[in-house]
Protein backbone atom coordinates (compact mmCIF):
# COMPACT_ATOMS: atom_id res chain seq x y z
CA UNK A 1 0.00 0.00 0.00
CA UNK A 2 1.16 3.58 -1.00
CA UNK A 3 2.22 5.69 2.00
CA UNK A 4 -0.68 8.56 2.27
CA UNK A 5 0.21 11.62 0.79
CA UNK A 6 -1.47 14.40 3.12
CA UNK A 7 -1.05 17.18 0.22
CA UNK A 8 -3.42 15.76 -2.23
CA UNK A 9 -6.20 17.79 -2.91
CA UNK A 10 -9.11 16.38 -0.63
CA UNK A 11 -6.77 16.01 2.61
CA UNK A 12 -5.95 19.86 1.26
CA UNK A 13 -9.92 20.23 1.46
CA UNK A 14 -10.35 18.78 4.78
CA UNK A 15 -7.80 20.99 5.92
CA UNK A 16 -10.28 23.80 4.90
CA UNK A 17 -7.08 25.30 2.75
CA UNK A 18 -9.40 24.70 -0.21
CA UNK A 19 -12.99 25.49 -0.18
CA UNK A 20 -16.14 23.00 -1.01
CA UNK A 21 -19.65 22.92 -1.46
CA UNK A 22 -20.55 21.03 1.44
CA UNK A 23 -23.69 18.65 1.04
CA UNK A 24 -23.16 16.45 4.71
CA UNK A 25 -20.36 16.91 7.07
CA UNK A 26 -20.50 14.16 9.95
CA UNK A 27 -17.73 13.59 12.58
CA UNK A 28 -15.65 10.89 10.20
CA UNK A 29 -17.17 12.00 7.03
CA UNK A 30 -17.36 14.81 4.54
CA UNK A 31 -19.27 15.11 1.24
CA UNK A 32 -19.26 17.51 -1.68
CA UNK A 33 -20.07 18.17 -5.27
CA UNK A 34 -17.76 17.77 -7.44
CA UNK A 35 -16.25 20.09 -9.47
CA UNK A 36 -16.38 18.61 -12.36
CA UNK A 37 -19.59 16.82 -12.34
CA UNK A 38 -20.36 13.55 -14.66
CA UNK A 39 -23.86 13.23 -13.80
CA UNK A 40 -26.73 15.73 -12.72
CA UNK A 41 -26.08 14.95 -9.31
CA UNK A 42 -22.23 13.58 -8.44
CA UNK A 43 -20.95 14.39 -4.72
CA UNK A 44 -17.63 13.23 -3.44
CA UNK A 45 -17.88 11.13 -0.07
CA UNK A 46 -14.39 11.00 1.58
CA UNK A 47 -13.28 10.01 4.97
CA UNK A 48 -12.32 11.86 7.48
CA UNK A 49 -9.18 9.90 8.36
CA UNK A 50 -5.88 9.16 6.39
CA UNK A 51 -6.70 6.38 4.07
CA UNK A 52 -5.72 5.79 0.56
CA UNK A 53 -8.25 3.78 -1.34
CA UNK A 54 -11.19 1.55 -0.25
CA UNK A 55 -8.99 -1.32 0.31
CA UNK A 56 -7.34 0.57 2.99
CA UNK A 57 -10.54 2.08 4.69
CA UNK A 58 -12.39 -1.34 5.28
CA UNK A 59 -8.83 -2.82 6.50
CA UNK A 60 -7.78 -0.15 8.56
CA UNK A 61 -10.72 2.07 9.40
CA UNK A 62 -12.58 1.98 12.97
CA UNK A 63 -15.51 0.47 12.98
CA UNK A 64 -17.12 3.83 13.53
CA UNK A 65 -15.47 5.92 11.09
CA UNK A 66 -16.82 2.82 8.19
CA UNK A 67 -20.41 2.94 9.97
CA UNK A 68 -20.63 6.67 10.00
CA UNK A 69 -19.34 6.67 6.36
CA UNK A 70 -21.90 4.36 4.99
CA UNK A 71 -24.36 5.99 6.59
CA UNK A 72 -23.46 9.26 5.46
CA UNK A 73 -23.67 7.36 1.74
CA UNK A 74 -27.52 6.29 2.75
CA UNK A 75 -28.16 10.00 4.07
CA UNK A 76 -27.19 11.28 0.96
CA UNK A 77 -29.23 9.20 -1.32
CA UNK A 78 -32.24 10.10 0.55
CA UNK A 79 -31.55 13.03 1.08
CA UNK A 80 -30.68 14.26 -2.91
CA UNK A 81 -33.88 11.40 -3.35
CA UNK A 82 -31.42 9.59 -5.07
CA UNK A 83 -33.00 6.34 -3.28
CA UNK A 84 -34.85 3.56 -4.15
CA UNK A 85 -37.99 5.13 -2.22
CA UNK A 86 -38.17 8.69 -3.20
CA UNK A 87 -35.81 8.72 -6.51
CA UNK A 88 -34.93 6.44 -9.61
CA UNK A 89 -31.66 4.98 -7.95
CA UNK A 90 -27.95 6.18 -8.26
CA UNK A 91 -24.44 4.83 -9.30
CA UNK A 92 -21.55 4.73 -6.36
CA UNK A 93 -17.79 4.28 -7.83
CA UNK A 94 -14.83 4.05 -5.71
CA UNK A 95 -11.32 3.78 -8.19
CA UNK A 96 -8.18 1.91 -6.79
CA UNK A 97 -4.61 2.70 -8.10
CA UNK A 98 -3.54 2.88 -11.56
CA UNK A 99 -5.80 0.24 -13.25
CA UNK A 100 -8.91 1.47 -11.35
CA UNK A 101 -7.87 5.16 -12.46
CA UNK A 102 -7.60 6.53 -9.50
CA UNK A 103 -6.65 10.42 -9.61
CA UNK A 104 -6.54 11.47 -5.98
CA UNK A 105 -4.90 9.26 -3.67
CA UNK A 106 -7.56 9.94 -0.85
CA UNK A 107 -10.33 6.80 0.02
CA UNK A 108 -13.70 8.34 -1.73
CA UNK A 109 -16.85 7.42 -3.63
CA UNK A 110 -18.29 9.35 -6.56
CA UNK A 111 -22.63 8.95 -5.67
CA UNK A 112 -23.95 9.85 -9.59
CA UNK A 113 -27.06 10.27 -10.37
CA UNK A 114 -30.27 12.58 -11.73
CA UNK A 115 -30.05 10.26 -14.76
CA UNK A 116 -29.34 6.63 -16.60
CA UNK A 117 -25.66 5.85 -16.30
CA UNK A 118 -25.49 3.96 -18.92
CA UNK A 119 -22.99 0.80 -19.28
CA UNK A 120 -20.53 0.82 -16.18
CA UNK A 121 -17.38 -0.22 -18.25
CA UNK A 122 -17.00 -0.51 -22.10
CA UNK A 123 -17.25 -4.36 -23.43
CA UNK A 124 -13.64 -5.26 -23.33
Amino acid sequence: MPAYDDSNIFARILRKEIPNDTVLETEHTLAFRDIRPQAPVHVLVIPKGPYVSYEDFAGNASDAEIVDFHRAVARITRDLKLDLDGGQGFRAITNAGAHGVQEVPHFHMHILGGRVMGRMVAPA
